[in-house]
């Protein structure tokens, strides 16, 4: 992959989702940060300025209404002087960090494709087509511009219920197509979808929030099943590492710090070469100091280390283990931003109804 040319993008200013991207800064940290509330305090204003993480996570509490976070998206890039990426985790269903009365409450996206199962697949699409513009056009709204959907894990019977109905499917082609559509659908609003969790996280016995799972599915098998999702959807611009080792693979490290399951399956096999960030470093699969995490991580091959708490101490361990964003990163990253573009003015009220009315057509 090449980074496109951006010499002559504007700066983007710290509002408004359609101005043009501006390129990642030559000193930005090799991270993704959170925050502890709903607005910055002083003490993280003045973090990020001199940390200059390569973007933003937020979390439920981040979130309490329209007004609030936009004006925290937009104290978020004025801390960095760009327009950095704000990245939220809005799948609909049990994982939605902007909830009701203020935005829409959606059944998890897996527990609707089965009940659309019965349907063509075209109209299904349609339904997904519509479900993430009309997510999209939500977090546009509030200034955040990539969400981390879709997940491309299979939904594996038995497995720990961690994934299970956020699955698009439980075969590798219906993910596959379902992932295709939602990313385009992200896209299409200005919204950068990132694909996760690479390799695949839905055979996983554990919640990796909670313990490390260990995969000990054969490399062959995995090759025909779980990884065919990422790899049709290898040209997206950013994904997500799964905390969980693949024993036939690494039996000693999990994907997140396995440079052999990040070189010879992501980048290889898979195929994938966008912009590759860790999962949450402050998840209990991990262990060690964060600086040990965060640099194993890295030089296992990831682009960024992500880290979601906001807890100061731990930012700060992460920061000084980081570092700069290295050049290969840095290309990534601007092919990334590249693609992060204003989309089409959406009819909402239009849109609306024309789910509820492909919702009423197909239960009909």
């Amino acid at each position: 992959m090449s980074a496109p040319s951006l010499t002559s993008a504007a700066k983007a200013s710290a509002l408004g989702c359609d101005a043009v991207p501006a390129m990642t800064p030559l000193h930005c940290s090799a991270a993704i940060l959170g925050c502890e509330g709903t607005r910055l305090t002083p003490a993280e204003r003045a973090f990020f300025a001199d940390a200059q993480p390569w973007g933003f996570i937020l979390f439920a509490r981040n979130v309490e209404d329209r007004a609030q976070l936009s004006a925290l998206t937009s104290e978020l890039r004025e801390s960095v002087g760009w327009h950095a990426p704000i990245l939220i985790d809005q799948e609909g269903g049990r994982v939605a960090r902007m909830r009701g009365p203020h935005w829409r409450e959606w059944e998890p996206v897996g527990a609707l494709c089965r009940r659309l199962q019965q349907a063509e697949p075209a109209q299904l699409w349609e339904a997904l087509m519509l479900r993430y513009r009309l997510i999209a056009a939500d977090l546009i709204e509030v200034g955040v511009d990539v969400d981390c959907m879709p997940l491309l894990d299979l939904e594996i019977p038995g497995a720990h219920d961690i994934i299970g109905d956020r699955a698009l499917g439980q075969s590798s082609e219906e993910v596959a197509s379902r992932g295709v559509v939602i990313c385009e659908a992200l896209k299409s609003a200005g919204v950068l979808p990132v694909i996760k969790h690479l390799p695949g996280h839905g055979r996983a016995a554990v919640d990796s929030h909670l313990a490390l799972p260990r995969v000990e599915t054969p490399r062959s098998e995995l090759e025909r099943t779980d990884f065919l999702p990422f790899a049709a959807l290898k040209d997206e611009a950013l994904g997500m590492t799964a905390h969980i080792i693949y024993s036939d693979i690494d039996p000693e490290f999990c994907a997140t710090q396995s440079s052999i399951v990040i070189k010879q399956v992501i980048r290889g096999t898979i195929g994938f070469d966008g912009l590759l960030m860790s999962d949450d470093l402050s998840m209990q699969a991990l262990s060690g100091p964060m600086s040990t995490r965060t640099r194993a991580s890295l030089d296992a091959g990831c682009d960024l280390a992500l880290h979601c708490n906001g807890e100061m101490s731990e930012m700060r361990a992460v920061i000084d283990a980081a570092g700069t964003m290295m050049p290969q990163s840095l290309a990534r990253a601007n092919f990334a931003l590249a693609q992060r573009r204003g989309g089409a003015p959406l009819d909402r009220n239009g849109t609306e109804r024309a789910y509820a009315d492909l919702m009423d057509t197909l239960q009909a």
